[in-house]
């Protein structure tokens, strides 16, 4: 090949890498990406220690996924009301996703895996929060997930407590 064919080369390379062209654009990508990718994996981690199927790697995925689709839709210059349909897109996928998680038992009412997937659907939409450069809702959300993850659970044990028995009356349907 001769040297006009390998400058060819070079400004082809050149050219199909210049989609960030200057150290704001990449930083502000590698800041989005990353913060999708930690606030998903903070929600997997959570549900990991819970022992539930869908765990760290799967909420990094999916945040960074999230996020991914509406940088890219941004940077190539896409209307608001066409990002809105990548946005609606990416609930529609990520709904597909969790419904992989939620199983129902032999007993009418014995679903599980509802809330893994209500969770990788919030983990999306903090993902695209972060993508869309809105990264205090994102931080937020994610801490608000945080919470309910943790105190629900705490508080649906305080609420399920049975009742101190009354003593001599013996509990219904044993006699």
């Amino acid at each position: 090949m001769t040297s006009s064919g390998w400058q060819l080369v070079g400004e082809t390379l050149i050219s199909e890498f210049s989609d960030l062209s200057n150290a704001g654009e990449v930083t502000r990508v590698l800041l989005r990406l990353t913060l999708a990718a930690v606030l998903g994996g903070l929600l997997g981690i959570e549900r990991e220690k819970k022992g539930k199927a869908a765990g760290v790697r799967t909420h990094m995925l999916v945040a960074m996924g999230a996020a991914l689709f509406v940088l890219l839709s941004q940077q190539t210059g896409m209307p608001s009301s066409d990002l809105s349909r990548v946005v609606q897109g990416i609930i529609a996928g990520v709904g597909f996703l969790g419904a992989g998680a939620i199983l129902k038992g032999a007993e009418e009412d014995k679903v599980t895996g509802l809330t893994t997937a209500a969770g990788i659907w919030l983990t999306a939409a903090i993902g695209v929060a972060a993508g869309m450069g809105r990264e205090s809702t994102a931080v937020l959300s994610t801490l608000l997930a945080l919470g309910i993850f943790t105190l629900m659970p705490r508080v649906d044990r305080l609420l399920d407590k049975p009742a101190a028995p009354v003593v001599g009356v013996s509990p219904p349907n044993q006699q």
